[in-house]
């Protein structure tokens, strides 16, 4: 199969869209990664993202809308306190996990009667769901366990010759994927952390619940309410070693246990350790969720065998990037 590259034409869109309609797979940008999109209805077609992912089945795809009337095509209800999370967080980086109807096949819900949903806030995204007329599942549009793709190139260098297409629509905003959250009565449970983050839900709903699962491994043999909560996510091909430390501690720790192929994920320049190449990735939770997987991914290039990475806040949307780099390193953190 030869992958197309296209654009964010409205001719790019209309064929990006018939290939969706035709029962294929397409990459799409959103503003969290870019999207392995394929029609939500059509088991056959979302088999085929599970396919060119190399995805465990039984890890739940979610589905993208383009309007709230399209929202009563997946979802049979929609609690109080959805409303108000929708009224103040859609188009966004928030998923919500709601009653599925039964037209959302069980290989998009991971064989759950429920199904994650999500009003993404890209245009092209949007624009490309309207002209199909129909919800899209679609995860992250890279291999399975690999840093997810903020860009087409990254999606390329994983998917050339697995999909259709491939719409290029620059570089995602965010950089990770959005927040999953599920409802109890007035409660909202945090299944994967985030953009929208814990305060900003504190601010709609009466009460927020981390679940374990956020910081926690969740046994392989149970069932995943959210994408990214099983296996090993986010991953590049190095071991990473995620370091819970002051910055001295982790300078002693690394000049200990560094070997050949060795390097450092620090926040800055200024943390630098002499003879020790690195990469950084910021200071603040924002900059470090726009830039986490292209660094994991730039890892990779530079050949890495080891990474040695600082361990980020877990205030606000820190919690996510702490989320992520604990997924990729297996859970490997070394607490000084």
């Amino acid at each position: 199969m030869e992958t197309k590259l296209l654009g964010t034409s409205r001719r790019d869109i209309i064929e990006a869209a018939s290939l969706l309609k035709a029962g294929e797979v397409v990459a799409v940008p959103t503003e969290t990664v870019y999207g392995l999109a394929a029609n939500a209805f059509d088991e056959a077609a979302v088999r085929k993202i599970f396919s060119a992912k190399m995805r465990p089945c039984d890890n739940p795809l979610i589905v993208h809308i383009s309007s709230l009337d399209m929202l009563k095509m997946a979802a049979i209800s929609l609690p109080r306190t959805a409303i108000a999370c929708a009224d103040a967080f859609w188009p966004g980086p928030l998923t919500m996990v709601l009653p599925k109807r039964r037209e959302i096949p069980y290989v998009t819900s991971g064989g759950l009667e429920t199904v994650g949903i999500r009003f993404p806030s890209d245009r092209i995204c949007q624009s490309i769901i309207s002209e199909c007329g129909f919800p899209l599942a679609a995860p992250s549009a890279n291999l399975s366990g690999s840093p997810s793709p903020t860009n087409a190139k990254r999606v390329y260098e994983d998917m050339n010759g697995r999909i259709s297409a491939i719409v290029d629509g620059g570089e995602s905003m965010v950089g990770l994927e959005s927040t999953v959250i599920s409802f109890e009565g007035d409660s909202v449970r945090i299944l994967r952390p985030g953009r929208i983050s814990y305060d900003d839900l504190l601010a709609v709903a009466k009460r927020v619940i981390i679940d374990s699962g956020v910081t926690q491994k969740v046994d392989n043999d149970k069932p995943a309410a959210s994408p990214g909560m099983k296996y090993r996510h986010y991953a590049p091909k190095a071991r990473v070693i995620l370091i819970e430390s002051d910055l001295e501690a982790f300078r002693s720790y690394v000049q200990k246990n560094s070997t050949e192929g060795s390097y450092c994920l620090l926040f800055s320049d200024g943390e630098a350790i002499e003879g020790m190449p690195y990469l950084t990735y910021g200071a603040d939770g924002e900059t470090q969720a726009h830039l986490l997987f292209e660094r994991l991914r730039q890892f990779d290039e530079l050949g890495a065998a080891t990474i040695f990475a600082r361990c980020p806040s877990q205030d606000g949307v820190g919690l996510a990037v702490y989320n992520r780099i604990l997924r990729s390193s297996g859970f490997n953190i070394v607490k000084l």
